[in-house]
């Protein structure tokens, strides 16, 4: 056995192998422990539209929510307005103060009630931290009302302190929040698809590519580097079709959601799919089997940079920023889309083909550029026999 490991230890392959594994250790520590340190800080980065319906009676109410919500607050836009730009990821929830909602609160034994609209077609971390603050700003809005509900009976009718403490006991509770969603979610396992298909996609690309780089090494001298790289881009393609049909298919079989339609689904994710086929065979072109060091540290940035988990406003400006060069944020954007629904598939779309055609690109100049053996000549006829 001692003789065995000595020689395992004399190949190059185990010794890639140990180093990799201690890369991946190295690279996601360094690069999830930055990203995400600071997260809870950066509250401010979410938007609040507060939309107030009951004019000045409420105005003071309205005021006083966004000075003390611990989010960036818009109050200037209508009802419908605020919807759209939720629709739109704009804005991370609505706060709606209906018409009447004063007067609900000055007429005893009336309930008010305020109106709460989220977006599930967001990170996880959205949904639960609106709904959270949603009951927070319900029971701030009932002490408010309770304050002034005794004041008003303090005023009005010269009470005693016990009983502007009676009528302070009557009037808690009388606001109730109802929290609404659009594009709303079937389960944890639907929540997570994004985070999902972007980790199999791209592990399964790096994986790819690694293999057929080694292929296409082996028949470098048989065949041009035009011929390999034409064979490489129709292996490509021809692959994302099929493996996202599958990939696509199993998500349905599960209860997946798709709420634009199986097709739509199946070719967005057969695009984005095919783009990181040709960005991690990019460094493996470009650097060989050093390339795959470069692959790793994608797929970690990528991987808390594309909102799948985290969203993107509360990653600070180094992780922020590159994730907008990086496919997997334009991934993300689009799976939530065709798969919850909303507006944003067309558009993140275009951002992927961008990305895969300069991974092409660089990656057919790379192609060019680098020398390799010459194929193999036709082998010369045998000599006749005088």
């Amino acid at each position: 056995m001692l003789q065995a490991l000595r020689t395992l230890f004399k190949k190059p392959p185990v010794i890639i192998g140990i180093v990799t594994a201690l890369m991946f250790q190295v690279i996601f520590s360094v690069i999830w422990m930055t990203a995400y340190s600071g997260v809870n800080d950066r509250t401010k980065e979410l938007t609040v539209a507060i939309v107030n319906e009951d004019g000045e009676l409420s105005k003071g109410i309205a005021d006083r929510l966004a000075e003390t919500l611990p989010f960036h607050t818009v109050a200037n836009l209508s009802a419908s307005e605020a919807l759209d730009q939720l629709n739109h990821h704009q804005v991370h929830m609505v706060l709606d103060i209906p018409a009447g909602f004063n007067e609900s609160l000055q007429t005893a034994g009336a309930t008010a009630e305020i109106k709460y609209t989220i977006n599930e077609a967001n990170p996880v971390t959205i949904k639960s931290m609106m709904q959270g603050v949603s009951q927070s700003v319900t029971n701030t809005i009932n002490k408010q009302a309770s304050a002034q509900g005794v004041q008003t009976v303090l005023t009005a009718s010269g009470a005693s302190a016990d009983q502007a403490a009676q009528a302070a006991t009557n009037l808690t509770n009388r606001v109730e929040g109802k929290t609404t969603s659009i594009n709303p979610v079937n389960g944890m396992n639907n929540q997570m698809v994004p985070m999902m298909m972007v980790l199999a996609s791209y592990v399964g690309a790096m994986i790819m590519g690694m293999n057929l780089q080694v292929a296409m090494g082996m028949l470098s001298s048989m065949y041009s580097r035009m011929t390999l790289f034409g064979a490489r881009v129709v292996i490509n393609v021809g692959s994302a079709l099929v493996v996202s049909l599958l990939g696509s298919s199993l998500i349905v079989a599960l209860g997946g959601q798709i709420a634009q339609g199986f097709v739509a689904f199946w070719l967005f994710q057969a695009l984005f799919l095919c783009t990181f086929m040709f960005f991690s065979q990019f460094f493996l072109i470009c650097f060989g089997p050093a390339g795959s060091v470069f692959n790793i540290i994608s797929l970690s940035l990528q991987l808390v940079s594309s909102g799948a988990m985290v969203p993107r406003e509360l990653l600070n400006s180094f992780y922020s920023g590159i994730g907008h060069y990086l496919p997997a944020t334009y991934a993300v954007q689009g799976i939530l889309s065709v798969q919850l629904g909303g507006p944003g598939v067309q558009s993140a779309a275009g951002s992927i083909v961008v990305v895969l055609l300069i991974a092409v690109a660089l990656s057919l100049v790379v192609t060019l550029l680098k020398k390799g053996r010459k194929p193999a000549g036709m082998p010369s006829p045998a000599p006749a026999n005088s």
